[in-house]
């Protein structure tokens, strides 16, 4: 342990003192209630010279539930504060106690660095969380974990109080006497700070959705989804994981190319009626349906060369052309991708172009702003702030599958003109057979197109329903005597069945399914005109419910915290499937960031009167006012005079809560 160590409710200075022998690069500052001359515990004068020999500091009369009024630490930072046996003396009862713990921990946090902890030892059962054997009833406790979070603290880790590793320790001040607590079986709370509350924001988003640029605001609860970009941005999210260890999975069964320039998010009112969406299990009702703030349409479109420039990677590849080169030699002056290649040999497809041949960014533009504000700064009060003003419907895309369409008949269309460079016509089965991706070994069945991206769905809260989550989508045309489905659903469960996910066939398709989660995926026969003896095969697999399982997640919600903490809370070098042979890790991949935190469940009621009500309403509000801590609601109703609505919420407990309900008017 090396820093600046803060030891408060010192009695003798034994801990303190022994500390300064063992860690002596640790700089200690050792603190007690008492003034100097009532300290008289025995050993108190020696431990408090041996401190100040090792360079350390001893205060008198700090009150520890004031530390920031202490002028001896006025502009110190703490990397630990460490209070043992906290106790406010005599026969104090669990209320005055809480009282104590509470106060300490508002105090603590001022005088603590923003990665520091804080410890808290106390004997075994006063803490009120299931590490206490045996766990005491609420009133009986002094509920740490509780007191802790008034603090915006959470429990880190538990630990024994091993007191027999520090030398010349002795333990005192129990009922304010020269006698010890029982330390037999106490435990060490190491609390650190919880991410903070932030208030949602509104964002808009520009995007280019067919020949029109267009603009819109994103639904509040969405908002925070919308700007996290974990397939690029982030090599080690557990989610960028999953997907790499599933392709890479995959891929001994067939060759896979992964676009690297996601879809718009939007799908015009034409993708919606001509796309199906019956292969993802996708009706109208989990459609965010949302209306435009600006529509404009694009003034700078694309040639047919660059089109087929940008059309043409994969047969460049293939050739061992360079797509740069052959873009500047056929003329062309588009800002071409450049495709790349990843550590395993696996082509990287560019798509930078929409059925129309305009120009898209490379990803949708987030603007955040208030409320009823333009971006440019000028308020617009004649904007509905829900929907927007413009009254053409689009969609946020509740599944891959309408862009995957679209882009796989380009690409299916451009095969079929033949050969971008030398003209020669190539039926599609013959293009898409595997022989193209590699050498021929035998054990590859075809080739599959890959996408990924974010999907919304406007789903009740659930514990294991997201409404916004990573969807890999892939899809391959294959020789029907190869059974293709069948060899890509065991290559699945290879890979999957060693964390709890099982693969069940039914009406044709394969589920993959999880408990607690339920399906995670779909593997499935697509409807479409293909040559006699072929089948087109797609992979719906939801990456957030299988990374949840594969790191061994208690909530897909983790996923998405901002708190800098989770990515030490796994291990991402732990192999994700050892070799055939090998015994499974034997530790968690995922370590739980916060420990015990109690679960609430609350009553809202209001009235209303006989209009049409739509609960989708007040999940949404939920969702808005607690960034995600909802976790379950249920619903009831009592017909009268109008009709009363009494939803029950289940939510984790957090400091916060009652604050965000407040400002929400909940």
């Amino acid at each position: 342990m090396s820093g600046h160590t803060l030891f408060v409710g010192e009695g003798n200075f034994s801990f303190s003192s022994a500390l300064s022998k063992l860690s002596p690069e640790n700089k200690i500052t050792a603190t007690c209630l008492q003034r100097q001359e009532d300290v008289k515990h025995e050993g108190a004068a020696a431990n408090i010279q041996m401190i100040r020999d090792s360079g350390g500091t001893v205060l008198f009369g700090v009150d520890c539930t004031r530390l920031e009024e202490c002028a001896s630490l006025q502009g110190a930072v703490f990397n630990r504060v460490i209070f043992n046996f906290p106790h406010c003396g005599r026969k104090s009862g669990v209320k005055k106690n809480r009282e104590l713990l509470k106060k300490f921990f508002l105090s603590c946090v001022k005088v603590l660095d923003e990665h520091g902890d804080i410890h808290v030892a106390l004997c075994n059962g006063q803490g009120g969380t299931p590490a206490d054997q045996p766990m005491r009833e609420w009133q009986n406790s002094w509920q740490v974990v509780a007191m802790a979070a008034e603090a915006d603290l959470v429990l880190s880790s538990v630990q024994p109080f091993k007191s027999e590793e520090v030398e010349s320790y002795k333990c005192t001040g129990y009922r304010s006497q020269d006698k010890g607590f029982h330390v037999e079986n106490a435990l060490v709370h190491v609390f650190t700070r919880s991410h903070p509350y932030t208030t949602p924001v509104r964002v808009t988003m520009k995007e280019i959705v067919g020949d029109q640029r267009v603009q819109y605001y994103v639904p509040i609860e969405l908002s925070d989804f919308m700007t996290r970009d974990f397939l690029c941005s982030d090599p080690v999210h557990p989610i960028k994981l999953v997907q790499d260890y599933v392709v890479n999975g995959l891929e001994e069964r067939c060759c896979i190319t992964m676009a690297t320039k996601p879809p718009p998010f939007l799908l015009n009112s034409e993708q919606r009626q001509t796309a199906s969406l019956d292969g993802d299990d996708v009706t109208e009702s989990h459609c965010y349906e949302i209306q435009l703030l600006r529509q404009e349409p694009l003034t700078q479109r694309v040639n047919e060369t660059e089109l087929r420039c940008q059309l043409a990677y994969l047969d460049l590849k293939e050739k061992n052309t360079d797509p740069i080169e052959s873009c500047v030699k056929s003329g062309s002056t588009t800002d071409t991708a450049v495709p790349n290649k990843s550590k395993n040999g696996r082509s990287m497809e560019g798509l930078h172009v929409n059925p129309t041949g305009e120009y898209r960014p490379d990803k949708a533009t987030p603007d955040v702003h208030k409320p009823n504000e333009d971006p440019s700064g000028v308020e617009r009060p004649d904007v509905d702030t829900e929907k927007g003003s413009v009254g053409v419907f689009f969609v946020l895309r509740p599944s891959l599958l309408p862009q995957m369409e679209e882009m796989t008949a380009r690409r299916g269309e451009a095969k079929e003109r033949g050969d971008l460079q030398t003209g020669k016509v190539v039926p599609v089965e013959e293009q898409i057979d595997g022989s193209h991706c590699r050498e021929n070994t035998g054990a590859s069945i075809g080739r599959m197109f890959g996408i990924s991206g974010l999907v919304f769905r406007d789903v009740p809260i659930s514990p294991w329903a997201p409404p916004v989550f990573h969807q890999l989508l892939l899809r391959g045309l294959f020789p029907a005597a190869c059974q293709p489905i069948t060899s890509l659903g065991q290559t699945l469960e290879r890979l999957l069945s060693p964390h709890g996910v099982s693969v069940v066939k039914e009406a044709g398709c394969l589920y993959l399914t999880a408990q607690p989660m339920g399906a995670v995926g779909r593997v499935f026969a697509s409807v479409g005109k293909h040559a006699e003896g072929w089948v087109q095969v797609t992979v719906s697999l939801n990456l957030d419910l299988i990374a949840s399982c594969l790191f061994s997640l208690p909530d897909w919600r983790l996923l998405w915290t901002r708190d800098p903490c989770f990515s030490k809370c796994f291990d991402p070098c732990l192999p994700l499937h050892p070799p055939l042979g090998e015994p499974q890790p034997s530790m968690p991949l995922f370590r739980q960031p916060s420990l015990f935190s109690r679960r609430l469940s609350f009553d809202v009621s209001f009235w209303k009167g006989p209009s049409a009500w739509d609960d989708r309403k007040f999940h949404a509000l939920a969702r808005e006012a607690c960034l995600g801590v909802v976790e379950k609601v249920g619903r009831s109703r009592r017909t009268g005079v109008g009709s009363r609505r009494i939803y029950s919420v289940q939510m984790l407990a957090v400091c916060t809560l009652l604050r965000c309900l407040a400002q929400q008017h909940l």
